[in-house]
């Protein structure tokens, strides 16, 4: 039987994230939830008004054996723009930013080693820095029920991501 590890993310708005990770070969299961605020238990609400300062984030479960942490990283980088702080489009404010919530130092090493090798490349093509906090995962807070796998339940609804464009170098991450 093999074990399954956790990742969290974070990418501006939970629900296209979400798709997209549980979209990948590998992906066992996901939740979308809050991290990394000064409240327990916090509602959308509360999140919303950016008083508690918690992350709309991606709980993924995967399967190493068949997903490597570094390719959820490469879709992490991919999914949204990590050079505007507080922001991805026209959603703005601390719970939209851009995170990385680490679970293993092994997490932590692939987390930094893909920020490097990404804003290396986005430099080269005349980005800003990386905004993107690597912090060691705080305590999970499930979101409401309505916003777990929203975009399944609401195909036409809003899928609020910006990215950069530009590709992950991802032969550099993989040697």
């Amino acid at each position: 039987m093999s074990t399954h590890h956790t990742a969290y993310f974070a990418t501006g708005c939970f629900w296209g994230a979400e798709r997209r990770f549980w979209q990948m070969d590998g992906v066992t299961q996901t939740r979308v939830g809050y991290m990394g605020g000064t409240t327990s238990n916090p509602t959308y609400k509360e999140v919303c008004s950016g008083a508690t300062n918690h992350a709309e984030v991606v709980e993924v479960e995967f399967d190493p054996s068949r997903i490597s942490f570094d390719d959820l990283l490469i879709a992490f980088w991919q999914m949204h723009d990590p050079t505007t702080l507080n922001r991805q489009g026209n959603d703005i404010g601390t719970q939209y930013r851009s995170a990385i919530f680490y679970t293993s130092e092994e997490q932590k090493n692939a987390a930094i080693r893909s920020r490097d090798i990404y804003q290396s490349e986005l430099t080269k093509q005349g980005f800003d820095q990386i905004t993107t906090e690597i912090t060691k995962a705080p305590e999970y807070w499930n979101a409401e029920e309505y916003h777990q796998r929203y975009l399944e339940k609401n195909p036409n609804g809003y899928d609020c991501h910006a990215t950069t464009g530009i590709a992950f170098p991802s032969a550099l991450l993989r040697n």
